[in-house]
């Protein structure tokens, strides 16, 4: 039977389910040229790949040391080579590079071995010492080893880069008048963009006068590497009685004070609608005082009797007796009491003890008693007393503590609020006071002390914020990334142009089955379809039914085209 020009239905073996076989029967099916073209794409992927991967994991190197003088570079350089570490120079030549991940191992290593020294020896120079060295030699070195060792220990700050150190050091003599004070000078090279504060100074300065015998900090001269004098800013402060740390002290009370007036509003107001001032005034002066008071003792109740002393004494006198002259150098004859004398009471009784209630015709003086006919005329008597009272005596001794707070002064700005209707308005009067009484007991409010508080409500100016810093495009870390993200895509895109422009479409010329042959009448019943790639595979039956309808529509849209088929099929069969 003749040809037609609707092919009949196909019936494809089943393809095999296991891929290596399918690779296999695809790679069969390539001419010798399209295999070679195979392979060289292969291969360029593989290179691709590799190279990529190179790139990518290739050591990223760091500064291990920078700035060192050529003495260490080389020894530096030696101990790399022997430990096996790749190293390269920077541009510059002034930098020494190796592999990030090994550059704090490589330090710590180079650390044990005293590298770098820097260019200043230290107490080394003392470890080989030749024997026969002078005594000037001796202490030349000792200097120079003293320099270094204080000149390693001022680099080891972290805003010092390099430091000289120069000591002048007298030589010891017997006579006090020409005795001279050692002294020193400092030259400090700091890092770009770094300075030194005061304390710092007044560090450096103590820490080479307490490494050298008789120096004092005063002694002690630091200059930086423009030739600054940077001692002398402090010397001028502190003859002027301004000490660094007072002001440090000073912020430091005004920033405790905002913080806390800050943490209690924070709440309440929210971040970014209030501002906080406070002013601190300190007193630094330092006194001392001792009293000695005295008060009067006279209080009755509370006298104080430290010691009492009475002394009493009493004389007589004894009277004449006798007619003056001869006779009254006779003793005398006993008396006799003549009988009309009346008799004296008490008379001839013995003296009584003293304390003894008085009898009538004695004398009491001075605790002694006696008969009046004893005693002679005229009586001297005499008492002392003498009381002595204990003195009411007050000694206090008083030393004012410094940084004592006198006053401490808030200022307080507040920024309008939205009320209900979403318009901003200032607070009302009471949340006002509200807010003052708090600030008052977050600064210790003192009334006695002359504190005060001022808070204010008004509305925040709104001011356009100025991108003071540099574009984002110049910061390491971005650069950095965007490198890391340009060497990821660039790889990422390479691959995928080999495989969709080189290897997919060789595979697909392969697989995708010939386009339908063009019957030999000159009409292609199937001429004109377009297929669609993306759409889904028709089955057999229906492929045979689309052919049936494409040829019914031809015969009826050109009838003579289909009667001479078929008179040339039937014309074929009579033959």
């Amino acid at each position: 039977m003749a040809a037609t020009g609707i092919d009949p239905p196909t019936v494809t073996a089943p393809a095999s389910g296991n891929p290596l076989e399918r690779v296999r029967r695809l790679y069969g099916r390539l001419t010798n040229q399209q295999k070679i073209m195979l392979m060289v794409a292969a291969a360029a992927l593989f290179a691709v790949i590799v190279a990529a991967s190179t790139w990518l994991k290739q050591a990223d190197y760091r500064i291990l040391f920078s700035n060192i003088s050529e003495r260490d570079g080389g020894s530096i350089i030696a101990v790399l080579e022997q430990m096996n570490i790749t190293y390269k120079f920077n541009e510059a030549g002034s930098a020494i590079l190796i592999p990030s991940d090994r550059v704090h191992e490589v330090r710590l290593r180079l650390a044990t071995q005293g590298l770098p020294k820097g260019g200043n020896v230290g107490f080394e120079l003392l470890e080989n010492q030749k024997f026969g060295v002078s005594q000037f030699a001796e202490q030349i070195n000792y200097q120079r080893g003293l320099e270094g060792e204080l000149a390693r220990t001022i680099q080891s700050i972290g805003a010092v880069e390099a430091a000289r150190v120069h000591l002048a050091i007298p030589k010891p003599t017997v006579f006090v008048r020409e005795e001279l004070k050692p002294s020193a000078s400092v030259l400090l090279n700091l890092y770009p963009g770094r300075s030194l504060d005061q304390v710092q100074i007044v560090g450096i300065q103590n820490l080479v006068a307490a490494s050298v015998p008789n120096l004092a900090p005063d002694s002690v001269t630091l200059l930086d590497q423009s030739g600054a004098m940077i001692s002398l800013l402090k010397s001028q402060l502190l003859q002027a009685g301004l000490d660094p740390t007072q002001s440090k002290y000073v912020r430091g009370i005004e920033n405790d004070a905002i913080q806390r007036v800050e943490d209690i509003l924070s709440p309440i107001l929210g971040a970014g609608n209030f501002r906080v001032q406070v002013a601190a005034d300190i007193d630094f002066s330092l006194s001392e005082q001792t009293a000695e008071t005295y008060r009067p003792n006279t209080t009755p109740p509370d006298i104080s009797i430290r010691s009492q002393q009475t002394s009493e004494s009493a004389s007589t006198m004894p009277s004449a007796q006798g007619v003056p002259g001869a006779l009254t150098n006779q003793p005398p004859v006993p008396a006799t009491a003549p009988l009309t004398q009346p008799p004296v009471p008490g008379a001839g009784l013995p003296l009584t003890a003293a304390g003894a209630p008085p009898v009538p015709g004695q004398i009491d003086a001075a605790g002694v008693r006696a008969l009046i006919t004893n005693v002679g005329q005229p009586i001297n008597t005499r008492k002392d007393s003498t009381l002595n009272y204990e003195v009411d005596r007050t000694i206090r001794h008083t030393k004012q503590s410094v940084g004592v707070v006198r006053r401490l002064t808030a200022a307080v700005v507040i920024n309008h609020r939205k009320n209900a209707k979403g318009v901003n308005g200032p607070l009302a009067e009471p949340e006002l006071r509200q807010i003052t009484d708090l600030v008052r007991e977050a600064i210790g409010f003192n009334q006695e002390r002359g504190d005060s508080v001022s808070v204010a409500n008004a509305p925040f100016a709104i001011v356009d914020k100025v991108d003071t810093e540099g574009p984002v495009w110049k910061d390491p870390a971005v650069l950095m990334f965007s490198k890391d993200i340009f060497l990821y895509t660039l790889t990422a895109l390479i691959v995928v142009f080999v495989l969709f422009k080189v290897v997919l479409p060789l595979v697909r010329k392969k697989v995708d089955p010939p386009p339908p042959p063009v019957p030999e009448g000159g009409i292609d019943i199937v001429a004109g379809e377009e297929e669609d790639e993306a759409a889904r595979e028709p089955s057999e039956t229906e492929l045979l039914e689309q052919k049936q309808a494409r040829a019914r529509e031809i015969a009826l849209k050109n009838p003579k085209a289909v009667a001479n088929i078929i008179k040339d099929w039937a014309g074929a069969n009579n033959g």
